[in-house]
């Protein structure tokens, strides 16, 4: 395919068949996967936070493969320093001049494995590169390739040698992800075509390039929101400022991400608008890693997706139908058209 514009049905229907690839490799995680994709697609940098050895790594690779990303990985350690992710100027004895040698971060696809096993100094040396696309040293801004995306792995289980993400971080991950165990039927899938294979992991094809990738975030650009969504975005976000449960509630950073992934989730279900399920869908993932719970919550092990998952239930969900958004036609009888697919169907209708 080339890397001309994309509709947004061309690029989802690209996204799945990655999809389709990758779960030859990750077995048993369809779910974990469309999430990770969909951070992937709305631009995001994705934490993945679960048990060792359920794949997470794997994941990473397999996403990189597939999309024709260039790779790279840092494995965080106690002693690891920002300059060893960032990179840094040394001395070229040759040409007896400065020259600068850029670290594992100018990549387009950056695994930060186990990042919670590294000082805070060091976990900032990624805050710029996360949030801006560019590291600065000794007063030079170097920009990063584009696209760029971080997909870091944390073990929540763990406390001897770790340290906890500070928010400002945990705050530019679009999406937390959590994997979990597979069903013992799938495992047992799992290690039959490992047998089978006989080589550790499956080869998997290349479906993408770095500029096709750039297509397909421009294709969620031209997924519509209906003013009823935003204003039920804005509805979540605004009620985790307000649950009693919750000590510090999402920042406006957290309603632009879930947007950004409700738009990619209607690209991945085919279709060009956003409907408030696409929203449901992403809200505890894009929101329970920007909250702070009350202490006392820690104590009882009530976790924050288990807030977050009953605070959505709690909030009214509009009834909006495709076609109240901009640029619509009107059919006959009132009905509202949208552009390009030929369907008349009900304008919104105001949640009773």
């Amino acid at each position: 395919m080339t890397t001309e514009e994309l509709t947004p049905r061309q690029a989802g229907k690209l996204s799945n068949e990655v999809l389709a690839e990758i779960e030859r490799a990750v077995v048993g995680k369809p779910e974990a996967l469309r999430l990770v994709m969909l951070g992937v697609l709305a631009g995001g940098h994705v934490l993945i936070e679960d048990l060792p050895g359920l794949g997470k790594t794997l994941l990473a690779r397999s996403f990189a493969t597939t999309l024709g990303l260039d790779f790279r990985r840092i494995q965080f350690t106690p002693d690891l320093l920002p300059s060893d992710v960032s990179g840094a100027p040394f001395y070229d004895q040759r040409s007896g001049e400065m020259v600068f040698r850029a670290g594992p971060v100018f990549t387009n696809l950056l695994l930060a494995d186990e990042i919670n096993r590294t000082p805070p100094k060091t976990q900032a040396a990624l805050l710029e590169a996360m949030a801006e696309a560019q590291v600065s040293i000794d007063g030079t801004t170097r920009k990063l390739p584009d696209p760029f995306t971080v997909i870091a792995t944390a073990n929540p289980i763990e406390y001897d040698g770790t340290y906890s993400l500070p928010e400002a971080q945990l705050d530019r991950f679009l999406l937390r992800v959590r994997m979990g165990y597979l069903a013992p039927e799938l495992e047992t899938a799992m290690l039959r075509a490992r047998i089978d294979r006989a080589a550790p992991e499956a080869e998997l094809r290349t479906l993408a390039s770095p500029e096709l990738l750039l297509s397909m975030r421009a294709a969620v650009e031209r997924v519509e929101v209906d003013d009823d969504l935003v204003e039920y975005v804005m509805a979540l976000v605004s009620r985790t400022r307000e649950h009693p449960q919750i000590q510090v509630g999402a920042s406006p950073r957290g309603g632009l991400a879930l947007v950004q992934l409700a738009r990619a989730r209607a690209m991945l279900e085919d279709r060009d608008y956003v409907t408030p399920e696409d929203v449901k869908a992403v809200a505890v993932p894009a929101l329970a890693h920007r909250v702070t719970l009350k202490p006392e919550l820690w104590v009882r092990q009530v976790s924050a997706d288990d807030v977050l998952g009953r605070l959505v239930a709690e909030v009214p969900t509009p009834t909006t139908l495709p076609g109240a958004a901009a640029g619509t036609g009107t059919g006959a009888g009132g009905a509202a058209v949208r552009g390009g697919t030929g369907t008349a169907e009900p304008a919104a209708v105001p949640a009773s």
